[in-house]
């Protein structure tokens, strides 16, 4: 009697997303890669994407290893879990995703591509701003805590004297 091809249970494993999910969509490739393809770019989610799911209606889960920053132009927030609704060119009903202004931490509900202009707006409730899509056209590296200096964008002299005491600053620009 010849052994079934794939063990039943390997099957299963395969179809489980499925079971659970019936209108999951088979995308190919990383969360990352899936972006351009829908008209945004790669970085607008960071590294340390775990596992992603996008139903065919564009509803889409996307989990991180953990809850992370990343510096672009403003601090960025990302849960663990991050949901919305994809569709070609923007990203409607999203969770998980805050960027810090001045001193207040935004929820940021919405995004869209404008290719024309190159760049990339960002609606928190009925507030916009829009920013340049070259800081998301590579994927960025997610850091455990806000609090890395490397990571808030100081320039070199700066990270020195917070980490060193402002004495090794005075030494280094002797």
């Amino acid at each position: 009697m010849a052994k079934p091809l794939l063990p039943l249970t390997s099957l299963l494993l395969l179809l489980l997303p499925f079971l659970s999910n019936p209108s999951a969509a088979v995308v190919a490739g990383t969360a990352n890669d899936v972006l351009p393809k829908f008209g945004l770019p790669p970085g607008l989610l960071p590294n340390t994407v775990a596992s992603y799911s996008l139903s065919a209606d564009g509803d889409f889960v996307v989990e991180l290893e953990a809850p992370c920053y990343v510096q672009f132009s403003d601090l960025v927030y990302y849960e663990k879990t991050i949901k919305g609704k994809l569709s070609y060119g923007a990203i409607s009903d999203l969770s998980g995703i805050q960027a810090k202004k001045l001193f207040v931490w935004l929820s940021v509900t919405g995004i869209v591509a404008h290719p024309d202009s190159r760049s990339i707006e960002f609606q928190v409730g009925f507030i916009s701003e829009s920013l340049s899509v070259d800081q998301f056209e590579t994927v960025p590296v997610c850091r455990a805590k806000a609090g890395d200096l490397s990571e808030l964008g100081l320039p070199f002299a700066e990270l020195i004297a917070k980490r060193q005491g402002y004495d090794a600053l005075l030494d280094l620009l002797a």
